[in-house]
């Protein structure tokens, strides 16, 4: 291996109990890089979200495979634990490389196929759920460009076998529950270890940062409230090490999901405040509490338009706001009490 490739593989991975080798794959936007796991297993290894295709992961693969002594081949399986591009692209092409099959839920997949199938029409679902809220036609538009730009990210689909909340798999030589975990991605799992008290958990639950939660085409339903019931529920566990999306394992489970509840909790209330001034569309909202860090990008103005719109839906099944169309746009006010 050269230095250049080397300094790479040592900068991108790091080594955890029992084997465990964490990759941080480097995605093109602000979370900077996405947590890869490799599980060693008594025949080759179980690789838990390979990340997005770029040419700078695949580099990254490359570099840290080689410094580890591995081949593609030696993935013998790929495990999923939601469909968001930064955990999924990759998928395919690893499964091409090393034969190995993919597992995800049903519900995951079906989110995948959704928006990056044939015949997709996520996009213009998107931009006629955002024109209703009010965000201006340009950009609307930008958004939809920047979306079309994950397809060469996430191709080519892989090949998927299903597996379902409530069942066990075998990783590492032992036994994990799988545990759904919806509000940031419906379909998601989370992958409990009793004994050791381990907990896989996706992106439901993140160190330093706030998951995102989104309201989105396809996904209606109320996402925060389901969020935060997964939390609660995932409190009950004991957790001594959590593997996270991004950032890096942590130890004080319980303590992160009182942060985050208490988070949106804080947020639920900045809004119906607000809204309590005067009535805002969706995107008034957004722009007021997210529109000075967003500088105009397109990947970031879509996440936040979304947690927008998924908090005012709490909200409004909480009977603390109510909305209204005036001229083909919602407007929210706060209901007095």
């Amino acid at each position: 291996m050269n230095k250049r490739k080397a300094e790479e593989a040592a900068v991108h991975s790091a080594s955890w109990q029992e084997g465990w080798l964490q990759v941080k794959v480097p995605v093109p936007f602000s979370l900077k890089w996405v947590n890869s796991y490799l599980i060693p297993e008594q025949q080759g290894y179980t690789l838990i979200d390979p990340g997005l295709r770029t040419d700078e992961a695949i580099n990254v693969w490359d570099a840290v495979l080689l410094r580890h002594g591995l081949h593609w081949k030696d993935i013998t399986r790929i495990v999923l634990t939601h469909q968001h591009p930064d955990h999924y692209g990759l998928a395919g092409y690893v499964q091409e490389r090393s034969g190995a099959p993919v597992f995800m839920t049903r519900g995951a997949h079906a989110y995948a196929i959704s928006l990056w199938g044939e015949g997709s029409v996520f996009s213009q679902q998107l931009q006629s759920l955002y024109a209703e809220h009010g965000m201006p036609a340009a950009l609307r538009a930008a958004i939809a460009e920047n979306l079309e730009t994950f397809v060469n990210m996430v191709s080519p689909q892989p090949e998927v076998t299903y597996f379902e909340a409530g069942s066990h798999m075998m990783l590492g030589g032992l036994s994990w529950l799988l545990i759904d975990a919806p509000g940031h991605a419906n379909g998601q799992l989370c992958f409990y270890q009793k004994e050791r008290q381990w907990m896989i958990c996706g992106d439901q639950v993140l160190p330093d940062i706030s998951p995102n939660v989104s309201f989105v085409p396809g996904e209606e339903g109320n996402p925060l409230k389901a969020f935060l019931n997964s939390l609660h529920e995932l409190g009950q566990y004991g957790v001594k090490l959590a593997f996270p999306g991004h950032r890096d394992p942590f130890t004080d489970f319980q303590g992160r999901i009182a942060e985050l509840r208490q988070h949106h909790e804080q947020r639920l209330d900045k809004m119906a405040a607000m809204l309590a001034e005067e009535p805002r569309s969706a995107y008034d909202v957004c722009e007021a509490l997210f529109g000075s860090r967003l500088n105009g990008n397109a990947h970031q103005w879509r996440f936040a338009m979304s947690e927008t719109l998924a908090h005012l839906v709490y909200l409004e099944r909480n009977a603390r706001i109510t909305s209204v169309s005036v001229d083909g746009v919602y407007q929210y006010s706060a209901v007095t009490p």
